[in-house]
């Protein structure tokens, strides 16, 4: 039976402050996505061109995401999460008065420029949210991860929808002076809110090219490239797919919320499923199948004898989203898991790492998906282009079939708790006790997979990287947690 988890007052403010960054970041990805390629080709530019300020976003992200990952522990992870939203702001509203740009070439060149300093703001606080999420919240990463993405998906929801009705009746500018203001919002509510982030300086043990050369991690990280590519592919090319239909700016925008909101409303019921029942690579396998037959009728493909309509395209989209859910869920909690399963220690600095590579990995697919979307919707149409998206998501079912056959039974999750030995741990008041009385809070150990089965390790883990907001008791470290 499903329980809500206790949550000390550190966590329900670190929930809180992720989840409302988790929004205004979904907000600016999506915001422009039913009005910029009209206002684009208005002035111009070309399908190509256009589609490229959609994918130089995510490609700033990818090149400096893993760069924040690994820095994570010398930084102070408030602060960067902080900064990176008051950036973002900076540049939502810089974006929004570039339609006094006249000329064509000076738009989507000064659409650049802005995207890339706009897309550093938003690795670096995406970055360090993920990795707060799986330092302060240990025992549940995929349940707590999925949860907050939540939020992501109600940005997708809302990002499309108040671009669409804030253009139509406030013009180029309203949308993106409202995303501006709500991020500074966000940045002076973190700031007010989440509590003070000191961590050790943890020396990272193998790093991010180690990592890589884990199969399965690389199988976790194709996941979520998978998901952001069919993400991306449509951010540039439904809008101009719709056109048929001669929809209102608002309905356009609606149309982009039928995949966001099945996400959003789906994630968590993926994220308890990887923390509880399912191996993760089984999500993945389930949200590989999904995306891929979404993706048949949107268009849908040449092969399919069907007269595109809006009600096949609305199915698709939802299909599409219960298996986005899946594929990006399933992806953070497997990366984790399976780089501790292989010797990294389970503390701050893996999950910089593992946070650095799922959000670079996510804007990679991000800077692919529009990238190619727009070459492919200029040259061949786009029913032909979305078999760019079956192919990449079917390429993931067979990885993921092949790997389901070849692999030996894992545990499911993250590895329990009882046979931790690790110096690493996180502080986290018992169930059915009072986390404001000093005392009552429990040490819950984690360390990498050699100690938990009990083998020596060559070398100590740091201990206690965190501090809570009472003063605890310190207790054995082979304690059983509440």
């Amino acid at each position: 039976m499903f329980k809500l988890p206790h949550l000390t007052n550190r966590q329900w403010a670190t929930a809180g402050v992720i989840a409302f960054a988790d929004f205004c970041s979904a907000v600016c990805v999506s915001l422009q996505a039913p009005f910029y390629p009209a206002e684009a080709e208005r002035k111009g530019a070309t399908a190509s061109q256009y589609g490229l300020v959609f994918g130089i976003f995510e490609l700033t992200v990818f090149v400096s995401s893993p760069i924040f990952g690994k820095y994570l522990t010398r930084l102070n992870p408030k602060f960067l999460f902080n900064i990176g939203l008051f950036v973002t702001g900076i540049c939502s509203i810089l974006f929004g008065i570039l339609d006094r740009v006249t000329s064509a070439e000076d738009f989507i060149g000064l659409s650049y420029m802005v995207r890339i300093v706009e897309a550093l703001g938003n690795a670096a606080f995406l970055t360090a949210s993920f990795a707060l999420v799986a330092a302060e919240f240990p025992r549940s990463v995929a349940t707590t991860f999925a949860t907050l993405e939540t939020f992501f998906g109600l940005g997708l929801i809302v990002g499309p929808t108040l671009g669409g009705l804030l253009y139509q009746y406030g013009g180029y500018m309203a949308p993106f002076t409202v995303l501006g203001t709500l991020l500074f919002a966000a940045s002076l509510l973190t700031y007010a809110i989440l509590p003070g982030c000191e961590y050790a300086d943890i020396p990272t043990e193998g790093g991010l090219l180690k990592a890589l050369r884990i199969p399965s991690v690389l199988l976790a990280s194709y996941s979520v490239l998978a998901a952001a590519v069919s993400i991306g592919f449509l951010s540039a090319t439904l809008e101009p797919h719709l056109r048929q239909f001669s929809l209102e700016p608002v309905v356009m925008g609606l149309m982009f919320v039928i995949e966001g909101g099945v996400y959003a409303l789906t994630a968590p019921i993926w994220g308890y499923l990887c923390d509880r029942k399912l191996k993760p690579k089984i999500a993945t396998w389930i949200g590989a199948f999904l995306v891929t037959f979404g993706f048949l009728f949107i268009g849908p493909v040449p092969f399919i004898p069907l007269e595109t309509t809006l009600p096949l395209v609305i199915t698709g989209l939802a299909i599409m989203g219960f298996g986005i859910g899946a594929e990006l869920v399933s992806g953070f909690i497997a990366a984790l898991h399976e780089a501790t399963i292989h010797g990294f220690p389970n503390n701050l600095a893996t999950y910089g790492m593992v946070s650095g590579l799922w959000t670079s990995t996510f804007a990679l697919g991000s800077f692919i998906g529009p990238s190619v979307a727009g070459v492919m919707y200029d040259y061949v149409g786009f029913e032909y282009s979305t078999l760019f998206v079956v192919v990449f998501n079917f390429a993931l079912l067979f990885c993921t079939t092949l790997f389901l056959c070849l692999e030996r039974r894992t545990p499911l999750g993250l590895p329990p708790t009882s046979k931790a030995t690790a110096g690493y741990s996180t502080l986290d008041a018992g169930a059915g006790e009072n986390p404001d009385v000093a005392g009552s809070v429990v040490i819950r150990n984690y360390g990498t997979q050699r100690q938990r089965l009990g083998e020596p390790e060559e070398q100590d883990l740091c201990q206690s990287l965190k501090q809570g907001l009472i003063a605890p008791r310190w207790t054995a470290a082979d304690e059983q947690p509440i």
